[in-house]
């Protein structure tokens, strides 16, 4: 009886301890708030972000972009506008230390299809709390689903 007691804050401890997909789902329902406060939480203070795009030429283009830009950008969309990343799948290979999270999305502003491609997030497991070190995406604009 002692021993479960003993155990039970332990147990309850690693029942609220966000995994890396609880993490993502976070990031994104911050993003769709523009709850940049929120997203800021989520993620390492050294966080990379990179966009990979091809142009006219079907040349691939490999774009950084700052985190405290990119929250600005968010928080400065118009109320007016409607936008939403429609993630169609999480696939999340995890170990003691560091895991990635594999989010193929279709992104809509408006309601109509912008944009889709695949998010691919880098975690690292920082004082028992997931946080998102490295953010890299890929943007089609044709053959969207």
């Amino acid at each position: 009886m002692l021993l479960a007691l003993l155990s039970l804050p332990y147990g309850l401890l690693a029942q609220n301890q966000a995994t890396p997909k609880d993490v993502i789902i976070q990031f994104f329902e911050a993003f769709h708030k523009q709850d940049t406060t929120a997203m800021r939480l989520l993620v390492n203070d050294s966080i990379r972000m990179e966009s990979i795009s091809s142009d006219e030429e079907q040349e691939i283009v490999i774009t950084q972009t700052n985190f405290s830009h990119f929250l600005k950008s968010i928080a400065s969309i118009p109320k007016t506008t409607e936008f939403r990343e429609e993630i169609l799948e999480y696939t999340v290979k995890e170990d003691a230390l560091m895991a990635n999270v594999w989010t193929p999305y279709t992104f809509f502003i408006n309601g109509k299809s912008s944009h889709c491609g695949t998010n691919n997030f880098q975690l690292v497991l920082e004082n028992k709390v997931w946080k998102i070190i490295y953010i890299v995406d890929t943007r089609i604009k044709t053959d969207c689903i």
